[in-house]
């Protein structure tokens, strides 16, 4: 964006204003100058225009640099955006260091100029070494994305460097986020930190959000969870839509904050009315539980559609599972397994584990014990315990697979694992009947135990006790005791 002020506002402008004042006598020439400043201040642009353009054309360099504003913004005369860069022009050549900027801005984007970044460099070149700071800033931008020139990240932090040094929050937080991920610097959190800082004591709400990020996570700063909430409301409150999900998020489960369900909600819906699919999915979520709001399945539908149809993945788990029960709309199998397969296509094993069931049970589709265990494999593999005690069933009883007992242990054994009752009650079975596993009475205790203690009442708990207690009959005190002390080890292990 190119500098557009026209009196000595920001502290860049004030100190080149000045600076220039300072050495040019108070002739009727500069009387002139300041009185056409007078006029633009207070919107007479029309006699603003006339005064810079009879200074112009007798060579004043500040004079061409705003009638070239002028013309740029079109206030006071109609937009022109050639008459902009040859006035621009016209003062660079006299060094005026925000006309340099300007033009080279001019030639970076393509207006009023045709479009070319050897003449960009050139000009951001001759100010940033005149010490303009927003000239350092976007020439670091062309070497770190190689625009016009090689890339090269390390003269773009130099760059960088030299505009943050003058407290420019661009600058500043570009700097920070090259420290963070280690390009062009080493990589220093700390020196991340310390930029982000800088910049977002300034209002810089990218930095802001960024320094939020980091006491969220204790990375060059003390994990402060309080520091956390505290930088990202600021970065909310200017709209980052990121900010919004993090500081709902924050609300949502009561971290760095009090729990809030309503605050939450509404920090989606701000995020979530910006397009931010990751808030579209959490405030679906809260209107599908019904906190923070009141409970309205149609919005959930309507909220996960929005979200699932941008790839969200989660969301669109959510939307297949609405159509699947019909909530919030018609049930609908077709759609379900529509958007289970897209979700699954990421590797979402929720999703892939639901479309095994789909096939398993024959809903919307013609039953298939293959296709399910196909499915159910692909979740198990990627961790979903559910997934694990679903494939290790069709092991068991070789339905869609060759019946495999050693591999139905191997699958169950990976869902007790992680706490899974049912899965922890069959493998008991398996090691207390010796298929697949020689039996071992001791780990058949151990198994249905574990999974005595977690399960909720019901007929997967009464199996479990009533397998223990026959179990028991046949065990010896020792081995009674060596189960006991396994129990207690898992349990202490897990907790």
């Amino acid at each position: 964006m190119r500098s557009l002020q026209q009196s000595p506002k920001s502290g860049l402008t004030a100190y080149v204003m000045a600076a220039l004042l300072f050495i040019l006598p108070a002739t009727a020439g500069a009387a002139s100058f300041n009185d056409a400043l007078k006029a633009y201040n207070e919107k007479d642009y029309k006699t603003a225009l006339q005064i810079y353009k009879t200074l112009a054309e007798q060579g004043n360099p500040r004079a061409q640099n705003n009638l070239a504003n002028m013309y740029d913004t079109g206030l006071g005369v109609e937009q022109d955006l050639k008459q902009a860069a040859e006035w621009y022009t016209k003062a660079a050549e006299q060094d005026h260091q925000i006309a340099q900027y300007n033009l080279g801005n001019m030639y970076d984007v393509g207006q009023g100029v045709p479009q070319n970044f050897d003449e960009a460099k050139k000009w951001y070149t001759r100010a940033a070494k005149g010490g303009s700071p927003k000239a350092q800033h976007y020439l670091g931008i062309m070497y770190n994305r190689g625009k016009g020139v090689d890339k090269d990240p390390e003269e773009a932090a130099e760059w960088y460097a030299k505009a943050a040094e003058q407290g420019y929050d661009k600058a500043q937080f570009d700097l920070g986020y090259m420290y963070s991920v280690g390009e062009g610097v080493s990589k220093d959190a700390l020196q991340a930190a310390k930029w982000f800082l800088r910049a977002a004591e300034q209002g810089h709400a990218k930095a802001q959000f960024k320094l939020g990020n980091m006491y969220d996570n204790g990375e060059g700063v003390q994990k402060n969870l309080e520091e956390a909430a505290r930088w990202y409301k600021k970065a909310a409150d200017k709209g980052l839509p990121r900010a919004q999900f993090n500081i709902g998020n924050m609300y949502d489960f009561g971290q760095g904050v009090e729990q809030d369900h309503q605050q939450a909600a509404e920090w989606y819906a701000k995020a979530a009315e910006q397009g931010h699919a990751s808030s579209q999915n959490s405030l679906g979520h809260m209107y599908d539980r019904g906190q923070g709001v009141s409970q309205d399945m149609k919005a959930a539908a309507q909220w996960y559609s929005k979200a699932a149809e941008q790839g969200h993945t989660l969301a669109q788990y959510n939307l297949a599972t609405l159509y699947f029960h019909g909530q919030g709309t018609d049930q609908h199998y077709a759609m379900a397994m529509s958007w289970y397969l897209k979700a699954a296509g990421q590797d979402h094993t929720p999703s892939q584990n639901a479309l095994g069931l789909m096939f398993d049970q024959g809903k919307g589709v013609t039953k298939n014990l293959v296709a399910a265990a196909q499915w159910y494999e692909k979740a198990a593999e990627g961790g979903l315990a559910l997934a694990q005690y679903n494939i290790a069933s069709m092991y068991e009883l070789g339905e869609g697979v060759k019946q495999d007992y050693v591999k139905a242990v191997e699958w169950y054994q990976k869902a007790a694992d992680q706490g899974y009752g049912k899965a922890q009650v069959s493998l008991g079975t398996l090691y207390h009947q010796g298929k697949g596993v020689a039996q071992d009475l001791v780990k058949a205790h151990l198994w249905y135990s574990l999974a005595a203690t977690q399960l909720k009442d019901g007929r997967h708990k009464d199996r479990a006790v009533k397998n223990r207690e026959t179990v028991l009959k046949h065990m010896n005190p020792k081995q009674i005791v060596e189960a006991q002390q396994m129990a207690n080890a898992w349990q202490t292990k897990g907790k």
